[in-house]
């Protein structure tokens, strides 16, 4: 019986370092994916969501400024017609 439970300690014991190397593994394997994304996002020269919102709101002044702008020239082109 005592050989036995040696047996079955040692394959619990086994089972316990196989379960500790695959988790291991895993988290080693999580890290190097993100670091691969990471670089690879940093290679492609993506904006930051505060970058893309600051020049869409200089592009929606650009256009008020625009439609004011024509909205004057228009104004001025009516007067020399007259």
């Amino acid at each position: 019986m005592q050989g036995r439970n040696k047996f079955l300690d040692d394959m619990s014991q086994l089972m316990t370092n196989a379960m500790g190397v695959a988790q291991g593994a895993k988290t080693e394997a999580e890290t190097a994916m993100k670091s691969w994304i990471d670089r690879w996002m940093a290679d492609r020269d993506f904006v930051t969501r505060e970058e893309f919102d600051a020049v869409r709101e200089m592009a929606a002044k650009a256009r008020e400024e625009n439609t004011a702008l024509a909205a004057r020239l228009a104004a001025i082109e009516a007067k020399l017609n007259t």
